[in-house]
């Protein structure tokens, strides 16, 4: 039986390879906001207790 042209896998390994580290670095961002933002708010929350027991 005649056999198809051979697969292209080495493009195929390295789109792969780029997605999985376009991936990883888009969730990287991701993990890295969401901590700037958690720290924000705990750090706005720390200065409006200060506030408020300052006023009291």
């Amino acid at each position: 039986m005649a056999k198809g042209p051979e697969k292209n896998t080495k493009n195929k390994a390295l789109h792969t390879k780029l997605l999985n580290r376009k991936n990883a670095k888009i969730s990287q961002e991701k993990k890295e906001k969401a901590a700037r933002l958690k720290a924000l708010v705990t750090k706005m929350n720390q200065q409006k207790n200060k506030d408020d027991s300052n006023a009291v």
